[in-house]
């Protein structure tokens, strides 16, 4: 049989419904045969002026016996007489080996160039096995109890001797080609770089790859090939990876810098391996539980970590990879790197897609062909090619004309969006000093790529102190947030800022810069749902400095901290900064001054997911100790106070029950000293219970937010 990878593939990109498939079963002697004559001619028609790449011979030889075929039935149906039912049953098998011959000759005409000829040997037996189904059919074909012409007979009984001697045939050429892409591989797994002259003898004069149009299709195509198959292929998914390295560097090596492939700005491919969102013109907002909070996309294959967070599986695998032992959300260590898969959600995701009218195709197996892909390891040469072709980059920064500058950049930022190998060599070869010379630029393409190959780089915890310690390179960060020509290049500009704040010495660095604080704090109040999750992050991290604090108040970022807690999506985060903000009496001072402050932690209490209900807990609790009197007597008036903090005290998490029980502790004694009011409590209510005490005397790294 052939293989059902191939037939799955076809299928998906233009295959009739199941019944329609399966139709001629129920068709009668004279609508059989038509049938199978519309598909023999159709099939022959399709290929008549068609020239494939690779297994000329095996196709040519199939379409013959195809064309033999559609001859005999037309006889058949011409003479009209009664078919025996033995006929019958092998022309119904006969229509399934045609459809199935029509995919595999389709599947070497649509796909790449490359991907066919490392597939070349598997093909080959495709074809092979049809040829051997084809000839058992022939060996029961009832040929004696049909009434057929003399030269039609003897054509049949040909094709009979043929299959049965028939070998499995592979093309020397098309082997000779395979096995000299895999001698330039080699090369670089040596360490060598395979010369420019016999690179495009092979890509331009026997492969066909003429321009950088086509070298670009060549790689999304191999890159579509490990999404649609995940480690179920050959050759392994590290393997195709060198390859798709070997032939970016040779789009830049062999067709200079052109830049066909920039299009408009706006034009963005669908990313593989997710869910399209296209709804026609509707605009479907997607519920938060069913983001995943690293991508911010709508996960198709969630999974659970130790720490009982959900990630898209891929999303997650790839934090992995890149070397954090953390989890992203919560900050908390993780037990293990086991990924469970949340298989309740997934239905929930596939239903509400279905009312929506969203296609979604979930997971075959447990392991995604994405997070297949995350954790093959870079090979050597997979790294020594991106390191050239990121040497030819940097060279055309630095010396390039202008469009080659904005063709460079993209690359830059594509090859540093995966791999702490790119992103290692990328810095190493001198890239951040040459991204920042674009940061400025009047070209909202190149400006919008700049920073987001720096936000790319960044992630790689060695880059940081290299784009912190480059003179100017953080103002020109911060000047893209404040004035950046498109929206995402200013969203990306303060994830920047976010990611290079991880770092404890350099959150003084970044809020001393003029206009920071201010425009995230902006951001937060007016962006998008993306570039307020960028800001409210970003803020979070520059309020775990102490030295921030006054910062913060004056540059109206505490306002909109206050404000972020009514909208979805940022209140969980901005209640864990102001948790922090609060430790300092300055800090309390101004929240108590916030009018909505106390009221939109209290809504967090109510609302909020486990993690928010403790950042907001958290925060009350550190308002009341160092907001001083007047401050805890607010706390103490908020309405339902006191049946939030007993719903918590037995749903909320392990740290939220403590910081609960301390709260109800404060107002408890805040009720005695001054026989105040408290709200919510019921009569005589209290906490002698000692393991609801606060065992710890400050709050240090209780608060926990995602990373956008």
């Amino acid at each position: 049989m052939a293989s059902a990878a191939i037939f799955s593939s076809l299928r998906r990109r233009r295959s009739p419904s199941l019944e329609g498939f399966l139709a001629s079963v129920h068709l009668n002697d004279v609508a059989l045969l038509q049938t199978l004559v519309a598909v023999g001619n159709e099939l022959i028609l399709s290929n008549s002026n068609r020239s494939l790449p690779f297994q000329r011979r095996n196709s040519r030889s199939l379409i013959w016996m195809i064309q033999n075929f559609v001859v005999l039935f037309e006889i058949l149906r011409e003479t009209g007489s009664k078919l025996p039912s033995t006929a019958v049953l092998c022309f119904k098998e006969l229509y399934l080996l045609m459809y199935r011959s029509k995919i595999l000759i389709g599947y070497c005409s649509q796909s790449s160039r490359l991907w066919l000829l490392l597939q070349n040997c598997s093909i080959s037996g495709h074809f092979h096995d049809l040829n051997q189904e084809i000839s058992t059919l022939l060996d029961i074909f009832p040929l004696k109890e049909l009434e057929l012409p003399l030269d039609i007979r003897e054509q049949i009984e040909l094709m009979q001797r043929q299959s049965r001697k028939a070998k499995l045939f592979i093309e020397q050429r098309d082997e000779m080609l395979r096995l000299r892409l895999f001698f330039f591989l080699d090369q670089f797994e040596r360490g060598q770089i395979p010369d420019q002259l016999e690179l495009r003898r092979l890509f331009v004069d026997r492969l066909g790859i003429r321009d950088a149009k086509t070298c670009r299709a060549e790689i999304e195509s191999l890159e579509e090939q490990m999404y649609n198959h995940g480690g179920d292929i050959e050759p392994t998914v590290s393997v195709l990876n060198g390859f798709v390295a070997l032939t970016r560097y040779c789009r830049f090596l062999l067709f200079g810098f052109e830049e066909e492939e920039m299009g408009s700005r706006n034009h963005k491919k669908p990313r593989k391996g997710l869910i399209s969102l296209d709804n026609g013109e509707a605009n479907v907002s997607i519920p938060k539980d069913f983001v995943c909070p690293i991508s911010l996309d709508l996960m198709r294959d969630p999974v659970i970590i130790s720490t009982g967070q959900t990630y898209e599986r891929s999303s997650i695998a790839q934090w992995m990879v890149e070397g954090h032992r953390t989890c992203p959300k919560t900050g908390q260590m993780l037990d293990h790197t086991r990924l469970v898969p949340n298989r309740a959600l997934r239905s929930l995701i596939s239903q509400w897609c279905s009312t929506h009218g969203i296609r979604f195709d979930p997971p075959d197996g447990t392991n995604t062909p994405m997070e297949t892909i995350a954790l093959a390891a870079a090979s050597k040469a997979t790294t020594k090619a991106n390191t050239v072709t990121a040497e030819l980059l940097i060279r055309q920064l630095s010396n390039g004309s202008d469009g080659a500058k904005t063709v460079a950049v993209r690359e830059l930022r594509l090859l540093a969006k995966t791999g702490k190998e790119n992103r290692a060599c990328i810095a190493e070869a001198g890239a951040i000093p040459l991204l920042q010379l674009l940061l400025p630029s009047q070209n909202p393409v190149a400006q919008e790529n700049a920073v987001t190959a720096l936000l790319n780089l960044s992630i790689h915890d060695k880059n940081k102190s290299r784009i912190i310690e480059e003179a100017g390179c953080l103002g020109s960060i911060v000047e893209v947030l404040r004035f950046g020509h498109t929206t995402e290049a200013r969203e990306n500009a303060a994830a920047t800022l976010f990611s290079l704040s991880a770092v404890h010495d350099y959150k003084k660095r970044i809020t001393d810069e003029e206009g920071a604080v201010e425009t995230l704090a902006g951001l937060l109040r007016e962006g998008s749902l993306r570039g307020k999750k960028d800001a409210v992050t970003a803020l979070f991290n520059l309020s775990t400095h102490m030295d921030n604090c006054k910062k913060m108040i004056e540059s109206g970022a505490m306002t909109a901290l206050v404000e972020a807690l009514g909208t979805e999506g940022t209140a969980e985060e901005a209640a864990g900064a102001l948790a922090l903000l609060v430790r300092q009496p300055i800090g309390a001072e101004a929240v108590g001054k916030e009018e909505m402050a106390v009221a939109g932690l209290i809504g967090m209490m109510r609302r909020g997911t486990p993690r928010g209900k403790e950042n907001a807990v958290v925060a009350l609790l550190e308002l009341c100790r160092s907001g001083g009197a007047a401050a805890t007597e607010r706390v103490v008036r908020a309405p339902a106070l006191g049946s939030l903090l007993q719903a918590l005290l037995f749903t909320g998490t392990k740290r939220a029950r403590r910081k609960a029980a301390s709260l109800a502790r404060v107002c408890q004694r805040c009720q005695t000293a001054a026989a105040l009011p408290i709200g919510g409590w019921g009569a005589g209510y209290g906490f002698s219970s000692s393991s609801m005490m606060d065992r710890g005397s400050s709050f240090t790294r209780d608060v926990s937010v995602p990373v956008s």
